[in-house]
């Protein structure tokens, strides 16, 4: 099969000036990045906010495996498989981080025939949203080492900064450094270090914020340091909430592109789903409900993480309502969680699959818990023998329906749509925590019923921590659980379905401008690193500027 890059190139792209048309957005509110792309202005969103919304379908997955699952493959796939039955689709995406483009994963613009394009301009610069987010990151590291050299005159402890600086490549190197260094011209020393920049607060922001008076109170709100007396420093106190939001005028806006087969797609805003919400930005998915009859979004890695995070917490900022969710799984990654080194993923073996699927039918019991129909999406692969597919069917306890999206595009998906279009649901999902529970409530409504543990223990430092969000009033903030995506539990080693053990919180971060407070289970990686053999030794670039071995 050809490679991804060598199908794109192959692809026959509308201007995107007529997808927008196709899909009734008037030129006006285009505001074009080249042919292929473009961004649509937010007053838009004000013209078509008393229409009705459509159907939201919410793409996710069992517990990741080496093997990869495929859920965006899956979401774009279903989409153009929605267009091709008839229906008016659009899917809404991430974006993608350089960190991972050039580290270990690739690219995450879908692969085969089941891609969002233009590829290499999604996987790269794109629209610069994410430059944007950086600059607007580290400004505001900037501004507080100034205002400690100059005075400090609102007494900011540096042993009590919280702020890291950002940059959107993974780089080990720079997890913990010191700044300041050279003499009283370079300011004061101190420890600081680098967060990729997917996992910034302000990546969280743009993609919960309703608009730009939304965005501008959320920056204002961020929690930066504590000065020696015990008071909290937020952006508002350092007055550069504006110069924030102006850096960030255009990156709000959510950015038009097209799949393989011309479905129109929304690719705006990427917060990891194990440390954020891990979904696409509200205000792309909000526009795309008034322009569709279904909307495919894809939440961040497994059931336990993104889907539990949209459904208990971005629906209930933005008002939506899931209509369907759909459950990726592969036969390698069931065989993977029976017990299967990750070497021998190819080979046949229906015991080892069999045994896997208690991972699955954990999910699917988890996602039922929220009053929603679960279709689960079984993406197919060449190494798949027949008697895995007939067992697998045989044993699964949803309606499922076979994928071949990356070898067939919409074609490979039809089965899927059709099944997803009759389990649509028409009332209300229930989230299974609400805001008014106090954080140890939520935790241990989460702990006990989604990660399926006995009970939830809390370290020390946690108990602490707990402490101080309760003294300064935010003891009723939503919680986002950053724990390992590789399992349901706590612990990366404990595969397919673990139950009846301790769920362990270690500490709480407060992400106060993104209204939520992190609660650390295990530790969570918010700077990558690069692999001995990154996939930047893949790419390259011929004289004639094609772009080589991206994926």
């Amino acid at each position: 099969m050809k490679s991804d890059i060598e199908i794109a190139r192959e692809a026959k792209l509308k201007k995107i000036s007529e997808i927008a048309k196709e899909i009734g957005i008037d030129e006006e509110y285009i505001e074009p990045y080249g042919k292929f792309i473009a961004k649509v202005n937010l007053n838009f969103l004000k013209k078509i906010s008393e229409r009705k919304d459509g159907k939201l379908i919410l793409v996710t997955a069992i517990t990741p495996t080496p093997a990869g699952e495929g859920k965006t493959t899956t979401s774009i796939g279903l989409s153009m498989a929605l267009n091709k039955l008839g229906k008016k689709s659009i899917v809404t995406l991430r974006e993608p981080s350089l960190g991972p483009v050039f580290g270990i994963k690739g690219g995450a613009a879908g692969g085969g025939y089941s891609q969002v394009l233009p590829m290499e301009n999604i996987n790269l610069h794109f629209t610069g949203d994410i430059h944007a987010i950086s600059s607007a990151h580290n400004l505001i590291s900037a501004v507080i080492d100034s205002h400690i050299k100059f005075g400090n005159e609102l007494k900011i402890n540096p042993a009590k900064v919280f702020w890291k600086r950002t940059m959107d490549m993974n780089d080990r190197a720079l997890r913990q450094i010191v700044v300041g260094l050279g003499g009283n011209t370079n300011g004061l020393p101190r420890e600081d270090g680098f967060i990729i920049t997917a996992a910034s607060e302000i990546m969280a922001i743009l993609c919960l914020a309703k608009d730009l008076k939304d965005l501008k109170e959320r920056l204002g709100n961020i929690v930066l340091a504590e000065s020696f007396d015990k008071k909290l420093i937020k952006v508002r106190d350092l007055k550069i909430e504006g110069a924030l939001t102006v850096l960030l005028k255009d990156a709000i806006k959510p950015n038009l592109v097209q799949t393989i087969e011309n479905t129109p797609a929304f690719i705006h805003g990427g917060p990891f789903a194990n440390i954020a919400h891990g979904t696409n930005s509200i205000i792309s998915t909000k526009m795309a409900l008034k322009l569709a009859d279904y909307v495919v979004t894809e939440a961040g890695f497994a059931a336990d993480l993104g889907a539990e995070k949209y459904l208990d917490f971005v629906t209930q900022v933005a008002n939506f309502n899931v209509n369907a969710v759909v459950l990726v799984a592969t036969i390698k990654a069931l065989k993977y969680h029976g017990g299967v080194n990750k070497n021998d993923l190819s080979k046949e073996n229906v015991d080892a699959m069999l045994k896997g699927m208690d991972n699955l039918k954990t999910h699917i019991e988890n996602l039922k818990l929220y009053n929603v129909p679960v279709v689960v999406a079984l993406n197919v692969f060449p190494t798949d023998t027949e008697n895995e597919l007939k067992a697998f069917s045989n044993n699964c306890n949803a309606p499922h329906a076979f994928l071949r999206a990356f070898q067939m595009g919409s074609e490979g998906a039809i089965d899927l749509a059709k099944l997803v279009t009759e389990n649509i649901s028409e009332t209300p999902h229930t989230p299974i925590v609400n805001f008014n529970m106090s954080i140890e409530e939520k935790l241990e409504t989460l702990a006990t019923k989604i990660y399926r543990a006995k009970k939830v223990i809390y370290t020390d430092k946690a108990k602490s921590k707990l402490k101080f969000l309760k003294r300064h009033g935010f003891e009723n903030l939503p919680v986002i659980v950053a724990k390992t995506q590789s399992s349901i539990s706590d612990d990366p080693k404990k595969i397919n379905a673990p139950k009846n053990y301790d769920f362990t919180i270690r500490d709480f971060e407060l992400s106060a401008g993104a209204g939520f407070v992190v609660a650390l289970a295990g530790e969570i990686m918010r700077m990558p690193g690069l692999s001995k053999i990154p996939n930047a030794t893949n790419i390259d670039i011929d004289e004639d500027g094609n772009i080589i071995g991206l994926s």
